[in-house]
């Protein structure tokens, strides 16, 4: 066997520290999880306002109503509708008073107000809204809804022969945020006997297949802590805890996985405990920590964007992976040099069987990956062409993504009763359930010309064709601010909707309101947030791109001192995200497909899915590329040749990869497969991404890429010889193996044949 060389990098020296101090390293760990989810807990997280949400005139009039102590109460509308009486049949009219005094008994709205007052009938006469508003602000609003709800439903059961249905900000945020927990709850006790399921099948050992679950569940706990702790300088969201989730647990699991793996690789192939640990420690563990940094780094770009639900994404992404790459660089090698062997406890007898090297190809790569590579390295370059040609197909759907802040009736499943109130109050009267809302400012708001100005506006919204009524004005002297209610033609996100936004903001305002001197009127709602939301995040997407794509370059030409191994990573990773790009357009925007999964097209992508899937992909992918690299650079560092080397690389990470992969698909398909349409696209693109990348991409791009480049894949001008040499071999210390627990007589390593 040859020597092993000495020098420690930082993730061999943590594995090396942590094996000498393993109770400190263990008990350390779990001090520090519990501690930050104490405190995070009794802290509470502060979440994203409503005016940092969303950039532009949205967030100037969320301001403007802050400021003035005027923030926007919930609306309701119930919908009394009929396929034969009119409005004014006394039965109808019956119905709609029940309503009303059904309301005003709960004691949770402000105000209630009738369509007879308000003229809310539609044009046809079989529709009326009665439109009321809920006591207190929007945000507590979810919490008080429900004995409203409760009374409508009840005159509902009263008048079987009529549609009494309800519809607003507060019953609608309540389905969500109930169906929300219930997906939640649900997606925790899928993902995780998932993961573990497949890593018994891994290791073929309940403890091994244990350990990189825990690690990933209490690097979880332990983020959450943290950026509940850190949410009153950077506020979080729902969404990212949802990202945080979902991310935490699968690279948590694939960083233990990869270190676990190597460790027990090197035991079967006769290293003793220390040594295969110190390999581990050196080889894998530093694959770990490249694969952490590179999916910070890629995180961070989303600062750039400068949209609060970016950071607040980023923030929680970036502090899950530090977790998660602490844990399996310093407690992981701790739990190994306690357990030693005996990792393998628990073992699954058919399953332990088929891990051993002679069983699942440990040192070839497995029959699939043998029946894969060996045409691969035999015509690269057919590989490359077919390849790269199917992976361009499946991105060219990708020109013709549409992204958008998603509607309440895209977001919800097809069928929904919400959904389905919303189509018919949408029908009877367009455009009432989501109006742009003008917000004015003004130096005196009860001036004559403001007045006229306020009147005028609301002529031309009515005579121009592009909105339509009921516009409703509400003024409030004592703080000088307006707001105008104008319902929008379109479905609310479509180009329709767009342009009656644009002509609202730049024909009908500079020429109303605007000529005012001394008038802010910014313009929010539904519309205007997507607008807004799409303008900014089209704006910095160029810059966050770039960032990502310079960075991550930078950091694999540090980690491999290779220029073209660089690019080469650049590319390929560019490759499966675009075709991400193109399944999740052509299944979620054109429907191809969506049955499948339970859902429909519903004709764009969110507005955020696209720029998240871009930097999270680009980070998570990076996992494979480093890890299965790394491992073509320590043949050729023995002096393989370029070919041999990348067949030796490729062969012996194919069963962690394929596990690791496996884990990631399953984790996010199982967010693919909730409720929410938001939630179905970031699952479903995060799984093909994977799957991609870890088949197509490592299988067959990546070996016959390199071997069509040969010696070339190594090459480093002259210019940047003053790289460090990072080792990729084994670089473990030869004169102080790292501490471990006695071997078992009568234990084999996970993997390895017995050597009794």
């Amino acid at each position: 066997m040859r020597p092993v060389r000495t020098g420690l990098g930082p993730a061999a020296a943590m594995g090396a520290w942590s094996a000498r101090h393993r109770k400190t390293a263990v008990f350390g760990w779990l001090l520090f999880v519990v501690l930050v989810a104490a405190l995070g807990s009794a802290h509470g997280s502060t979440r994203i306002t409503e005016a940092e949400s969303i950039p532009g005139q949205v967030s100037r009039a969320a301001r403007i109503l802050d400021e003035a102590g005027l923030k926007s109460p919930a609306a309701e509308t119930v919908l009394v509708q009929s396929t034969t009486l009119g409005a004014d049949d006394p039965r109808f009219r019956a119905a709609v008073g029940q309503v009303v005094a059904a309301v005003n008994g709960t004691g949770k709205a402000s105000e209630v107000r009738s369509p007879y007052d308000t003229k809310a009938v539609s044009a046809d006469g079989h529709s009326a809204l009665v439109v009321l508003t809920l006591k207190g602000d929007a945000e507590k609003a979810v919490d008080e809804v429900q004995p409203v709800l409760d009374a409508v439903a009840d005159v509902q059961r009263r008048n079987p022969g009529l549609t009494v249905v309800e519809l607003g900000d507060a019953s609608s945020g309540k389905w969500m945020q109930d169906q929300m927990t219930t997906d939640f709850t649900r997606a925790e006790w899928t993902a995780v006997p998932l993961a573990l399921g497949i890593l018994l099948v891994a290791f073929g050992a309940l403890v091994a297949a244990v350990l990189p679950v825990l690690l990933a569940l209490t690097a979880f706990v332990a983020a959450a802590g943290l950026v509940a702790l850190g949410s009153g300088f950077l506020h979080t969201s729902s969404d990212a805890s949802s990202v945080m989730l979902l991310v935490g647990l699968a690279v948590g699991v694939d960083y233990c996985l990869f270190y676990l793996r190597r460790e027990r690789e090197e035991r079967a192939a006769g290293r003793d405990a220390a040594t295969a640990l110190a390999v581990a420690a050196a080889t894998s563990g530093r694959a770990v920590l490249v694969s952490g940094v590179t999916v910070v780094v890629a995180m961070a770009g989303m600062f750039l964007t400068g949209i609060a639900t970016f950071r607040a994404m980023a923030f929680a992404t970036i502090v899950v992976v530090i977790t998660a790459v602490l844990g399996s660089l310093t407690v992981l090698p701790a739990l190994l040099s306690m357990l030693g062997d005996r990792v393998e406890k628990g073992r699954v007898p058919f399953l332990a069987g088929r891990r051993r090297p002679e069983a699942t190809g440990a040192a070839t790569g497995g029959r699939f990956w043998n029946a894969v590579l060996t045409p691969v390295l035999r015509r690269p370059l057919a590989a490359t062409v077919l390849a790269g040609a199917a992976l361009l197909a499946l991105a060219a759907p990708l020109l013709t993504m549409h992204t958008a802040k998603l509607t309440f009736q895209q977001q919800l499943p097809a069928g929904n009763a919400l959904v389905a109130a919303s189509q018919k109050i949408e029908a009877a009267f367009p455009g009432s359930p989501a109006p742009a809302t003008v917000v004015i400012k003004a130096a005196d708001i009860d001036s004559p010309a403001m007045t006229a100005a306020i009147a005028d506006l609301r002529a031309r919204a009515l005579a121009g064709g592009r909105m339509h009524g009921p516009v409703e004005v509400s003024v409030h002297p004592e703080k000088n601010v307006a707001t105008v209610a104008i319902p929008l033609n379109g479905t609310g996100n479509d180009a329709t909707s767009d342009e009656a936004l644009r002509s609202l903001r730049e024909e009908l305002l500079p020429a109303t309101v605007l000529a005012v001197p001394g008038t802010e009127a910014p313009v929010t709602g539904a519309t205007a947030a997507s607008y807004d939301f799409n303008r900014k995040m089209t704006g910095s997407m160029p810059l966050v791109f770039g960032f990502v794509v310079a960075f991550a370059f930078l950091l694999m030409l540090a980690s491999f001192r290779s220029p073209v191994v660089a690019a080469t990573a650049v590319v390929l990773n560019l490759l499966s995200v675009g075709a991400a790009y193109g399944v999740l357009t052509l299944v979620f925007q054109h429907g191809v497909g969506a049955s499948l999964l339970g859902t429909a097209g519903v004709g764009a992508v969110e507005s955020w899915v696209p720029l998240f899937l871009f930097v999270i992909l680009f980070g998570l992918s990076m996992d494979y590329h480093v890890f299965v690299v790394s491992r073509i650079k320590e043949g050729h560092d023995r002096g393989l040749p370029t070919r041999a080397a990348i067949a030796h690389g490729i062969r012996s990470t194919a069963g962690v990869v394929t596990s690791a992969a496996v884990i990631m698909v399953a984790v996010f398909s199982v967010f693919g497969s909730l409720s929410m349409q938001v939630m179905k696209q970031m699952g479903v693109g995060l799984a093909v991404a994977v799957l991609i990348d870890a088949t197509v991409i490592r299988a067959v791009l990546l070996p016959s890429v390199m071997t069509l480049l040969g010696d070339r894949n190594w090459y480093l001008p002259r210019w940047l010889r003053w790289l460090p040499n990072l080792s990729h071999g084994e670089s473990a210390p030869a004169t102080a193996p790292l501490a471990t627990a006695p071997l078992t007589p009568m234990a084999a390593p996970v993997g390895a044949p017995s050597r009794r």
